[in-house]
């Protein structure tokens, strides 16, 4: 229920408290007799010097009256036989018979009645209790722990406040409201639990926008080769040819294609560990076999770097078919060592890509202004390249040749040595 856990602390709280009031009285109470003994004594002690039996009554009035003075008390001297012998302040009721030595009149921090050694019994009453402690240590335990409750109660309240909060905004985050944060309040364990419930609420809110983009144009741009397989199968019905057939077997192996890569896009984004980037990769001869497939120039210094070759084939390829598709021939792979890094770069000698272009190619499905339906976008080749070149530590950087053209280059780390 709601505010359970302000009730669970603060009751604990005060629960604890209690236990140490209790505690703290008890051994105060074990301990008291030893105490007042040794009080009582020292004060016995001090009154027989103060009231020796031969003193001289004028004498002994003299210091009664000093004490009486100094502590704000009324007190009496009673002969052996309970006679009032002498007084200073208000009368006193005479002592009770038998030993009075111990003997109190209610509150003990007011009253006292001591028999001294030749008989006499001093009683006397305080107007106010000495110093400023309660008549009990239980009420002074009491008192410490109402004043320690009340303390607790705002800190108690504002920790469970703000993960009441925390609460809140992950059910509402919970039920749909991707944008959702919550207050970030102070320094501790909470507001780091708080920035952390942000920074992860955040990157999940990426994830899925990109997921519903990369959807989104998934379905647009699966509706054209779609279109022209139903079209060349319908044609294919009417007068069968191998010309048609061809046409359908393209169209399936571009469907294939490009679902092959936003399922490869979808697993490097959550990060698929399937592909262990511990291979011994040599990069020229990647190139070289990716070149030879697609009939383009490769050349270079042998290189090795560390990754997936799985993975590093397709960023070539994708590379490669780029140049083709949207560049001009002659297209060019070069591999070289370059300030201790491996360059992997494939030139085009095609139009070029405009200045304000030149990141958003790397988008999934980019499609540039003034490129109708037929001209076709970017598709999700290059932006597979820079996902697979962040998985492998490399960077991705386009180059624009004085003679023209396009130059995209993918920087990698050398191989690491055991």
């Amino acid at each position: 229920m709601r505010g359970s856990l302000f009730l669970k602390i603060y009751l604990t709280l005060l629960a604890s408290l209690v236990v140490v009031a209790l505690a703290g009285a008890a051994f105060l109470q074990a301990s008291r007799d030893d105490e007042d003994r040794g009080f009582y004594g020292r004060r016995d002690a001090m009154l027989s010097a103060l009231l020796p039996a031969d003193a001289d009554p004028a004498k002994t009035r003299f210091v009664l009256e000093r004490l009486a003075e100094a502590f704000d008390a009324d007190i009496a001297v009673y002969e052996p036989d309970g006679r009032l012998s002498m007084a200073a302040g208000n009368p006193l009721p005479p002592a009770p018979p038998g030993d009075a030595r111990r003997h109190q009149h209610g509150n003990p921090w007011r009253n006292f009645s001591v028999r001294l050694p030749d008989g006499r019994v001093v009683a006397g009453h305080f107007g106010a209790p000495p110093g400023f402690l309660p008549s009990s240590p239980l009420i002074l335990l009491a008192l410490v722990a109402g004043a320690t409750g009340l303390a607790a109660w705002p800190a108690v309240r504002g920790l469970t406040r703000r993960l009441e909060r925390l609460r809140r905004g992950v059910e509402e985050w919970g039920e749909g409201d991707l944008t959702r944060r919550v207050p970030v309040q102070g320094r501790d364990e909470v507001a780091a639990l708080a920035g952390s419930f942000n920074l992860a609420a955040e990157k999940i809110e990426k994830l899925v926008e990109a997921h519903r983009i990369l959807l989104a144009n998934a379905s647009h741009e699966l509706r054209s080769p779609l279109a022209r397989l139903r079209m060349a199968l319908d044609l294919y019905e009417a007068a069968p040819s191998s010309e048609r057939k061809r046409e359908i077997v393209r169209n399936l192996s571009e469907l294939d294609a490009l679902v092959d890569e936003i399922l490869l896009a979808s697993r490097l984004e959550h990060g698929d560990p399937s592909g262990l980037l511990s291979e011994s990769v040599d990069l020229l001869a990647l190139a070289a076999e990716e070149g030879a497939r697609q009939n383009v120039a490769v050349s270079g210094e042998p290189a090795t770097v560390t990754g997936d070759h799985r993975l590093l084939s397709r960023l070539v390829r994708n590379l490669v078919q780029n140049a083709i598709r949207h560049g001009g021939p002659p297209v060019i792979v070069e591999v070289r060592r370059r300030n201790g890094m491996v360059e992997l770069g494939v030139r085009d000698h095609g139009p070029g890509i405009p200045e304000a272009e030149r990141e958003r190619i790397f988008e999934p499905f980019y499609r540039p202004a003034g490129h109708g339906e037929a001209a076709g976008g970017w598709g999700i080749g290059l932006a597979l390249v820079r996902k697979i070149a962040d998985r492998h530590g490399a960077s991705v950087r386009l180059e624009t040749p004085d003679d023209g053209g396009t130059r995209i280059v993918v920087t990698f780390p050398v191989e690491r040595t055991a």
